[in-house]
């Protein structure tokens, strides 16, 4: 989450009176995140969140994320929900962009995390890939293989001192993951992003994930290959391996792992490096100076990645 495109109270007010959920108290921006523009709406009814789609998000898609969310509503699952105006739209339209409005979960991001934590969200990750057997509907990944390299490709030729190093390793990464990415493993809708930001939870215990515009069609442990490295590095980089153990356990509790994801783990887990890394470079060098949001340093992702370069997780099952 972050805040691109400032709105005054009269831009929301005259969104609001497309809805039924009561007179406006308040709204303020929420700084985190990075990649859409979200503000917390307070009405005399409820607190919502309010979310205005950028940069990596197509309108084709917002469908696609707004009945994703009703189906794991519908089936319990802590996330947000859409609401629906007065005429019985999701989507609306603010600044000139696609908006929608969501209800508000209680909770918060944890920044101390502990293998409990980690425990859950293995457990909350499986529980989305089993809820969503029976969704139907299908997304192709946007930022696949061939996303990363279109990106970086891009900021090839803006790359400054700063970042200079990563481009040999970049580049051989690349082909080696050309080269060995697995063609058939299980899939089905994966979240792609069960980042610490986008998980919440209430007294330790999960209470919400949020965040479902990079959800799409993929293999169920590239997913888990994305949390493994949100959650299971601590502040230094370092690899924790309870922490890892822990959430392959929560997962491991509700959907077992084939030999075959055992086996392709540590290129899903550099391919999940990778792609974060490159989108972050992106972010660095291409940042709007009018967004109230600092991009994430992409040296986080490259120590990951040369951790995944060096280690067979195979010998962690």
């Amino acid at each position: 989450m972050a805040v691109y495109s400032p709105i005054t109270e009269s831009d929301l007010l005259s969104l609001l009176e497309q809805y039924d959920i009561g007179s406006l108290i308040k709204f303020e921006g929420i700084l985190e995140g990075i990649e859409n523009t979200n503000y917390k709406v307070t009405t005399s009814q409820n607190n919502y969140i309010l979310t205005i789609f950028e940069k990596r998000v197509e309108f084709k898609d917002i469908p696609f994320f707004i009945n994703l969310k009703k189906h794991l509503a519908a089936k319990k699952f802590l996330c947000p929900k859409p609401v629906s105006d007065i005429q019985g739209k999701n989507i609306n339209t603010l600044k000139n962009k696609s908006c929608v409005l969501v209800s508000f979960l209680n909770g918060k991001k944890v920044t101390d995390i502990t293998n409990t934590h980690c425990q859950q969200v293995g457990e909350v990750l499986a529980s989305l890939h089993l809820q969503t057997k029976d969704f139907n509907e299908k997304r192709l990944n946007s930022m696949s293989y061939t996303e990363w390299k279109n990106i970086f490709l891009k900021c090839k030729n803006h790359l400054n001192q700063d970042f200079i190093h990563m481009l040999p390793i970049v580049e051989e990464e690349l082909v080696y993951l050309k080269n060995h990415w697995p063609n058939d493993l299980p899939s089905g809708i994966v979240h792609a992003d069960v980042f610490k930001d986008n998980v919440f939870f209430k007294k330790n215990i999960f209470s919400g994930l949020i965040d479902f515009y990079f959800s799409c069609n993929d293999f169920l442990a590239y997913d888990i290959a994305l949390a493994i490295n949100a959650w299971c590095f601590d502040e230094q980089n370092l690899f924790n391996k309870d922490r890892y153990q822990s959430l392959i356990n929560g997962y491991e509790s509700q959907r077992k792992l084939t030999n075959d994801e055992k086996k392709y783990f540590s290129v899903l887990l550099r391919g999940a490096s990778i792609r974060i890394l490159i989108t972050r470079l992106h972010d660095q060098l291409f940042h709007l100076d009018n967004a109230f949001v600092k991009p994430k340093d992409p040296n986080e992702y490259l120590a990951i990645l040369k951790f995944h370069q060096q280690i067979n997780f195979r010998e962690y099952f």
